[in-house]
């Protein structure tokens, strides 16, 4: 009996988890969130999160899996560790906040394992009052200079049961993927930032930042709510991320609020990259563009040569007669390059950077934009064939700066696995939009452009993670639906598509969303599913320091009234308040242009009407405001009555209550002026 006691007894410490001590832990500066690092028997390390005294994450495995040695798991012991606090402010050279504070607690930890080759890790935990950033960083070591990575297993595990609003990760169409809306246990594998809600009011936005030679992070649940890291692979190695030490992983981050507004006002994922890398920024301006795009979506122009090319002189200094009438800085051009004909997919290596089609004479289009104090912008679409990209980069990016180009729009248009990549054997390999190749390729392009004095709008990007904070001449990005789904999609965005990106991709940065159809009409009459004040709106919503007008000249001749809303509306702010919202229904902000004393305000909601109460509490005493108000008309509906727009003026004063009625797919715009 006692022989089959102590057989049991065996067993039982051989399955049951061998009990987590608490080695180290650090609060945040105001004591709203705290971190704890335990070590359990057999040298496991995990963390866990508590807000106010009360789990949000419960204790979470952290280590890697290597392809050429064993797991960095286990067998790890605290050599040492220590805190440090850390408060500053700095400045952004555009933003939609020009001053940033950064206040943490930083708590590093120094693990060794406990048996022979004895290798070494360190884990950094910042830890603010409105979230937790946390990397992994490889020392200097004999015991592991080559790092084969094949998986992080960093998790997640959410302690009270959540929704999500989520998109699929992994999948074919990059990041441009409808968002789901479940329980966070029905998630399967989810593109970041991924944002939750818990039954108890909490909001925790799970993301990365500073990413640089590494691959992008997608989250898998693996059971109940406990979601685990996943990197997009490499076809190049067995590895997914392949360095040598000493080198840090991006920062895993958690904005944890008590609201949904609170995690936009987070500035996580910009305090967690280094400062500016590039010196005396002054040359990145931001702007608003105009330019030959939407026609080429619509039908109605191409992109390849043809009776009916977009890219031609002339049509381009049609455009530029336009910026040049309505105050736009910029005329973005597409097609203007050789070779956009046949099959793009297939003939992507055939592109030319420096080869402009006959019937664009890129010399003359520079010299009349410059006569009407307009510039180019410069467009790359690579269609995924990067290796034929970056071998004619320098000679490209030179050409636009002799010609006084400012910016580049590139773009990386194939699906997702089928970005070309030549490898350092000179073989040609297929990877992912967010593996480490592409990882390595963007900053390339970005750092290349900064030598010449150009700002860079990437589309099918790369996520982003804070890197124009380094990088400021990285101005915005795609990654995720764009304008473009309403003039074709099947289905086009959902009436609710900018309050949910609001607080899902939003979170991220910058977006070239590439709004103001004002026409409401896509390819073949498709029906735009907002009304006009809802495009108005989304200057303020879908924040990018390179805005663009897209619609045609003639629409906005048509909707004159509407399009002076959009002349008007800076891209560069001052101050930004989130004043009300829920991920999928609705949002209103407030934002301070940067140049004057003038607010503007945005609202946008769903597929319902909807009544908002906001208070101008952000307007100040000392200046007598004028409201311009862009409202939805008394019948307004994005189906049977889209373009009813309510236009006026009046006084209003600071601390005021407006009531914003939303239409179905509605929303407001409002420019207050200061007297």
């Amino acid at each position: 009996m006692m022989k089959a006691l102590l057989a049991a007894l065996a067993m039982a410490a051989l399955i049951l988890p061998l009990r987590a001590e608490t080695v180290a832990s650090v609060a945040s500066p105001g004591k709203v969130l705290s971190v704890s690092i335990s070590i359990d028997g057999d040298g496991r390390p995990t963390y866990s999160v508590s807000r106010q005294g009360k789990p949000v994450i419960a204790e979470s495995r952290l280590g890697f899996l290597l392809t050429d040695a064993p797991k960095l798991e286990r067998n790890l012991t605290l050599a040492s560790s220590e805190v440090t606090p850390h408060d500053e402010t700095w400045e952004q050279p555009w933003g939609e906040w020009r001053f940033i504070r950064n206040s943490y607690n930083e708590l590093r930890l120094h693990l060794k394992e406990k048996i022979a080759p004895g290798r070494k890790l360190d884990i950094v935990f910042r830890v603010y009052d409105d979230g937790v950033g946390f990397r992994y960083e490889f020392p200097d070591q004999a015991a592991l200079k080559n790092v084969h990575i094949g998986e992080e297993l960093t998790e997640f595990a959410v302690a009270d049961p959540a929704e999500a609003w989520w998109e699929v990760g992994g999948e074919w169409n990059r990041y441009e993927q409808l968002y789901q809306h479940t329980r966070l246990d029905q998630v399967s594998q989810a593109h970041t930032p991924l944002t939750v809600k818990t039954d108890k009011g909490l909001y925790i936005a799970f993301h990365e930042a500073a990413l640089v030679d590494y691959a992008g992070m997608w989250l898998r649940r693996v059971d109940g709510q406990r979601l685990k890291s996943v990197l997009s692979p490499s076809s190049q190695h067995a590895a997914k991320v392949t360095r040598l030490a000493p080198f840090n992983t991006p920062w895993r981050t958690m904005i944890i609020a008590d609201s949904a507004p609170a995690l936009y006002m987070s500035h996580l994922e910009l305090n967690l990259n280094e400062p500016n890398a590039l010196g005396d920024v002054k040359w990145v301006k931001p702007y608003k563009y105009v330019g030959i795009w939407w026609s080429m979506h619509l039908g109605l122009e191409t992109w390849g040569s043809g009776p009916h090319h977009g890219a031609t002189t002339e049509n381009t200094k049609r455009y530029i007669d336009f910026a040049a009438a309505n105050g736009f800085k910029e005329v973005l051009v597409e097609g203007w390059n050789y070779s956009w004909d046949d099959d793009w997919f297939a003939n992507g290596h055939e592109l030319s950077y420096t080869k402009p089609y006959p019937d664009f004479d890129i010399k003359e289009v520079a010299a009349y934009a410059k006569s009407k104090g307009v510039k180019i912008i410069g467009h790359h679409e690579t269609f995924g064939k990067i290796d034929n990209y970056e071998a004619q980069l320098p000679a490209a990016l030179d050409l636009l700066a002799s010609l006084g180009y400012d910016s580049i729009k590139t773009g990386y248009v194939a699906d997702a696995g089928g970005l070309r990549v030549k490898g350092p054997d000179d073989k040609l390999y297929y990877e992912y939009h967010d593996g480490q190749a592409s990882s390595v390729h963007h900053l390339k392009v970005v750092t290349e452009a900064a030598k010449r004095h150009i700002a860079v709008v990437d589309h099918e990007p790369i996520k982003d993670t804070g890197l124009r904070r380094t990088y400021p001449n990285w101005v915005s990005r795609e990654g995720a639906r764009g304008q473009e789904y309403n003039a074709w999609g099947n289905p086009p965005n959902p009436p609710n598509h900018e309050s949910l990106l609001f607080f899902t991709r939003m979170l991220a940065g910058p977006f070239d969303f590439t709004p103001g159809a004002l026409s409401l009409t896509g390819k073949g009459g498709q029906k735009i599913q907002n009304t006009i004040a809802h495009q108005l709106a989304d200057y303020i919503v879908i924040y990018s320091p390179v805005e663009m007008a897209c619609d045609l000249p003639e629409n906005y001749a048509k909707y004159a009234a509407a399009f002076q809303f959009i002349k008007d509306v800076p891209t560069d702010w001052q101050d930004t308040q989130v004043l009300a919202g829920e991920p999928g229904e609705y949002v209103a902000l407030a934002r301070k242009d940067r140049k004057s004393n003038n607010w503007y305000l945005g609202a946008v909601g769903d597929n319902s009407k909807r009544s908002l109460t906001v208070k101008l509490d952000f307007l100040d005493k000392k200046h007598h405001w004028v409201a311009e108000t862009y409202l939805d008309g008394k019948d307004a509906d994005w189906d049977l009555n889209p373009h009813a727009i309510d236009i006026a003026k009046r006084d209003v004063k600071p601390g005021e209550t407006l009531t914003l009625n939303l239409a179905r797919g509605g929303g407001a715009a409002i420019r207050f002026v200061a007297k």
